[in-house]
């Protein structure tokens, strides 16, 4: 059906204006033609309208860019997924020394290495922020053993950024324009705030779901060193015009041949499954690119999130679609669910899953298999039993007590293995899944955000 872009505006209008999303940008690839949408404001405080050239933070979609310019070093001979890290990185360290001397390219690739994923540090702005960041990984822990299951790590991406540096002799920043943005003609695609202040730039906007948000109090709250894992600064149509290379097997739209075809595909071709396909709508991994199944329909993409920005990136290759959606606060996860269920159902025959939430009526379930404390990096979750249902208490631990103090929330029941904990604070979604599951080896975890959490013990009682 050929792109209808007066229906397209009005229900891109209606449904951001619904889901108290302040402005979006969405740009959509469908026969052979290129659509731009823009709607509402970049910023509530001083009524600049998103035009379709604005600049959006993308969040984890920068780690799609990261993978491809490894892939383009797989290419070029310097590197194989089961290159060890520690070859390409002399001295590299994690806690746990077995990792650090066994862990793969591939496996940060998958999210498999089960290293912390959270770590986050400010090293400076200069160019060799990612250097130390990889030294100050000497003390990152492990969520889960390797090779378990998928634990999302951006802290594997920012190590993969640093090898592109060594291997290439650029800043990872300068390596992405050269080697993508330039040869794709990205021209409003950019790494660093200095640059996205040439444009029309988003503001991130934070308050409580249902309501219309606030601006943030700053722009953006990433340090340089996260550059790989969130911090590419992209309009809706470039990220779509690099997904579209992708779609072509790694040839530009010109021609140029940016990444092998077999690149290509072993970046969408599936390492692992995941037990949880609601926090990324996801139902595996590969190497770089979330893969989905919608009845039957394949596809890839990437969600990301930077401080109250949300991005949304999906590409259907049998239908040969690529859309793209950025947005800059509000109910964001259910904007775009309701938008590209219409969306891609009309134009490519998917149909997408309804956004995560529990049935109306739940059935009660025996809390005690569940019961427990769980811990990963800098985060412990504590569910058990209170006024006859599900709870869960969580906190921020170590370096990253600062950000928050603990929640706690009652949880509905799902199933025997998945609770709904009701969205809250700077989350785009109504509820977050909680699901169970147990390692190889026995251990009972937790899935939050698609990290996993180790049980190490019972109930911890609450302070006070």
């Amino acid at each position: 059906m050929p792109f209808d872009h007066a229906h397209w505006q009005e229900r891109f209008d209606a449904l951001r204006t619904e889901h108290h999303v302040p402005g979006a940008a969405l740009a959509v690839f469908v026969d052979g033609d290129l659509h731009e949408l823009a709607s509402g404001v970049l910023h509530r405080g001083t009524g600049v309208a998103v035009t379709t050239d604005s600049v959006f933070q993308s969040g984890s979609v920068a780690k799609v860019y990261t993978a491809t310019l490894v892939m383009q070093l797989v290419d070029a001979g310097e590197l194989r997924l089961d290159t060890r890290v520690a070859d390409v990185l002399p001295g590299f360290a994690v806690a746990d020394a077995e990792v650090a001397r066994t862990v793969t390219i591939g496996r940060l690739l998958s999210h498999t290495s089960g290293i912390a994923g959270d770590f986050t540090l400010d090293t400076g702005r200069g160019d060799d922020c990612l250097a130390r960041f990889v030294d100050a990984c000497a003390d990152v822990g492990q969520d889960c053993p390797p090779d378990t299951v998928i634990s999302y790590c951006s802290t594997g991406y920012a190590i993969l950024g640093r090898i592109v540096e060594v291997l290439t002799g650029q800043s990872w920043d300068d390596a992405l324009r050269d080697r993508l943005f330039t040869p794709l003609g990205l021209h409003q695609s950019m790494t660093l705030p200095e640059e996205a202040l040439r444009f029309r730039v988003a503001m991130s906007h934070l308050g409580e779901l249902g309501t219309d948000p606030e601006p943030a109090p700053v722009w953006d709250m990433l340090p340089r060193s996260a550059g790989p894992y969130g911090r590419v600064l992209i309009t809706a149509a470039d990220v779509v015009r690099f997904a579209r290379m992708h779609l072509d097997d790694g040839v530009a739209p010109d021609g140029t041949r940016v990444l092998s075809a077999a690149s290509a595909a072993l970046m969408r071709q599936q390492v692992a499954g995941c037990l949880d396909t609601w926090s990324f709508m996801a139902t595996g991994w590969g190497h770089g690119w979330a893969l989905y199944d919608w009845d039957g329909v394949p596809g890839y993409g990437h969600d990301g999130a930077s401080g109250g920005q949300f991005s949304y990136l999906r590409v259907v290759p049998g239908s040969g679609v690529v859309a793209a959606l950025l947005t800059n606060g509000g109910v964001a996860t259910s904007f775009f669910t309701d938008l590209f269920r219409e969306l891609l159902g009309e134009l490519a025959g998917v149909r997408m899953p309804e956004v995560f939430a529990p049935p109306a009526e739940p059935r009660p379930i025996d809390v005690a298999p569940l019961a427990g404390t769980y811990e990963r990096e800098g985060v412990r979750l504590t569910v058990g039993e209170r006024d006859g249902g599900p709870y869960l208490r969580f906190e921020l631990l170590g370096g990253m007590a600062g950000y928050s103090p603990p929640i706690e929330a009652a949880l509905v029941p799902v199933s025997a293995n998945v609770l709904a904990m009701p969205g809250m604070g700077p989350v785009s979604a109504p509820w977050l899944p909680l699901v169970f599951g147990t390692f190889p080896d026995g251990t009972p975890y937790v899935y939050f955000g698609m990290r996993a959490a180790p049980r190490v013990g019972p109930v911890t009682p609450s302070p006070g």
